[in-house]
């Protein structure tokens, strides 16, 4: 900078820690703890970059959270493929070629807004069968398809409407006469619509209560945090039979797929010592600290359950909750999942399968300093991915599916195979190099990331799963945390519910609202209110709907 050139210096990390120390005389304890966190900061990413595994990219994710990884990233840095030829384990040609853009502007048409409310609106002076008014010889009649207008207004989350009802009194006898609310307002205060609308900007789009109390204020409608709290916390005790049946509908899933992330509850987390503080004894306890939303989804008779738990049990204890309740006379499920033993931790019976999409990954990072042997890899998986979707689109059973990749596929996963185990062969590859970790990874997994030419039924990835989790991450990454596990509790059941619904192409705002209507039926029957037979159930019971509310 201004000219000055700029040399590294190698400063051992105890040197600094000793001149931290020195100033702690000169510093205030604030500036000095700024100073100590910057210097722990510089050591951690001198560390990272000094580490064979470690990319540039990785060191960005690490620091800005992950970007896509899509095929173009691994091209060289004037957007054209590497020069190496990308082999197919078929027929050696290249894969990964761009996908052609969609022919298009990309604007929503009105068939793209089934929400929105239909107006119809009559010609002012032409009705059907009058007098032409242009040639005065013929007649004009209805057009079956009538011109569409989209008009798109802003309104407020939710609305408030103050009915102001007449009152008469008697000047004789004095009886005061009050004119009755319209029959579709109910006497609560807040409508159901209310509640779904709250548990699905909260539970579904991440909004935190007090932003949602700014926001509605600002249009002259106050719903305090406290408020929004209680109406969500009021509905979750409505709908818990709906989710305790969704659990044990799950718990029959042909597939399962499990995962976690982590979270904070502020109840578990209780106050934090520096570790100068903490006793010999908290040093060694072995008591688990960590606290997490496990996501579990659940494929049965082709539906997709998606289910939220938060606390300290990991993904593979919560699934152990979950399989309980299996029926004794079904075969084990397939679980897909990454490789982390916490996952299979608890003690129940699986064919497990490794998400390959995982494995993947691994050569995605370290593509940029291996770019031919990642290229290659990466091209081969692309190829039974491929594979897969075409398997989708042509609708094969399960069967027809896994005869269909061990034709196509079961060649690319052996030569692949091959590929890895010539790598330290040959030693073509250090084991310790960020290729051979990734190697490493896959041949020590390869039986669980092969189990879909194996199994019938078996997914390749468990991608479904994050999505899921991305839930509860945005809710962290907006919330923070829960402040009470019942918190958490109210939170994973709108989760559960809201995904689900989503996963089984049903409105959740309209499932929420009609399962809050009918709080009695559900009580009786859960099993004929969920996301995918709700609508059946409400057809049959016309005559049991109230007023909202």
């Amino acid at each position: 900078m201004n000219g000055r050139e700029i040399h590294r210096r190698e400063v051992e990390l105890k040197d600094l820690e000793a001149i931290l120390e020195r100033a702690r005389a000169i510093l205030s304890a604030e500036d000095h703890e700024k100073l100590k966190a910057a210097v722990e900061t510089l050591a951690f990413l001198t560390r990272e970059l000094e580490s064979k595994g470690t990319s540039i990219d990785r060191l960005r994710r690490m620091l800005f959270g992950p970007s896509t990884e899509k095929m173009h990233r691994v091209a060289d840095h004037d957007g054209e493929q590497s020069k190496a030829a990308v082999r197919s384990a078929n027929d050696g040609s290249s894969g990964g070629a761009g996908k052609e853009k969609a022919p298009g502007h990309g604007r929503n048409g009105v068939a793209s807004y089934p929400g929105a409310e239909k107006v119809k609106v009559a010609h002012p002076t032409l009705t059907h069968g009058a007098k032409c008014p242009s040639c005065s010889r013929g007649k004009v009649y209805a057009q079956l398809q009538p011109a569409s207008m989209l008009h798109v207004k802003g309104v407020g989350p939710l609305q408030a409407s103050v009915y102001e009802l007449e009152r008469l009194r008697c000047n004789t006898c004095g009886e005061v006469f009050t004119a009755e609310p319209p029959p579709d307002v109910g006497p609560a205060k807040y409508d159901a619509t209310a509640t779904a609308m709250v548990g699905l900007l909260r539970y579904g789009c991440g909004l935190p209560f007090n932003r949602l109390e700014k926001l509605e204020t600002s249009l002259g409608i106050p719903l305090p945090a406290a408020t929004q709290w209680e109406l969500v916390r009021g509905a979750a005790a409505q709908l818990e039979p709906v989710h305790d049946e969704l659990i044990r509908q799950a718990a029959q899933g042909e597939v399962v797929h499990n995962d976690d992330t982590t979270m904070k509850i502020l109840d578990l987390m209780g106050p934090r010592k520096p570790s100068e503080l903490q006793s010999q004894d908290e040093k060694d306890s072995k008591e688990r600290t960590g606290i997490f939303t496990s996501g579990i989804v659940s494929r049965v008779e082709g539906r997709q359950i998606a289910l939220f738990f938060t606390g300290r049990k990991h993904a593979g204890e919560n699934l152990e909750e979950v399989l309980a309740m299996r029926a004794k006379e079904l075969s084990p499920p397939i679980q897909m999942c990454d490789g982390l033993s916490r996952n299979t931790s608890g003690a129940f019976e699986t064919i497990v399968g490794n998400c390959l999409a995982h494995a993947r990954r691994q050569f995605f990072d370290v593509a940029w300093r291996f770019p031919d042997e990642c290229q290659y890899v990466l091209n081969a998986l692309g190829e039974v991915y491929r594979n897969d979707n075409a398997a989708r689109e042509q609708g094969m059973t399960k069967e027809a599916r896994l005869a269909f990749h061990k034709e196509t596929s079961g060649p690319i996963m052996e030569d692949l195979e091959e590929w890895c185990r010539k790598q330290f062969d040959e030693r073509k590859v250090e084991p310790n190099s960020g290729l051979g970790k990734a190697i490493s990874y896959m041949q020590k997994h390869w039986s669980k990331l092969t189990l879909f030419l194996k199994k019938a039924g078996a997914p390749l990835d468990n991608t479904i799963c994050e999505r899921a989790l991305k839930r509860a991450i945005m809710h962290r990454k907006n919330s923070l945390f829960y402040k009470t596990e019942n918190g958490a509790r109210v939170g994973d059941l709108f989760m559960t519910l809201i995904h689900t619904a989503e996963l089984c192409d049903a409105d959740p705002f309209d499932y929420l609202v009609t399962l809050q209507r009918h709080p009695r039926e559900l009580a009786q029957a859960p099993a004929v209110w969920m996301p995918w037979n709700y609508k059946a159930a409400l057809d049959g019971n016309t005559h049991a709907i109230g007023p909202p509310g």
